[in-house]
């Protein structure tokens, strides 16, 4: 049997559906759940990475500045 959201399933079951219905109503529900919690830690590391990059920028920009300074100032 697959994960199902149990308070979706006694809700259509109280609300007059019929148990097989209310059933894959609940898997499916779940199922979007476990998509949208996957699609967060996505998000997630692409920010860690995008936190790397930017300090990876800072970096090459701090460089080429010292550089220039360097080449400009004597």
């Amino acid at each position: 049997m697959a994960t199902m959201i149990s308070e979706v399933y006694d809700a259509l079951k109280e609300a007059g559906a019929s148990e097989e219905k209310s059933r894959k109503a609940a898997e499916a529900l779940a199922s979007y759940d476990n998509h949208f919690a996957k699609i967060e830690n996505d998000l997630t590391a692409i920010r860690g990475e995008l936190a790397l990059v930017k300090w990876m920028v800072g970096f090459n920009l701090a460089i080429a500045v010292a550089t220039l300074w360097k080449v400009f100032s004597a």
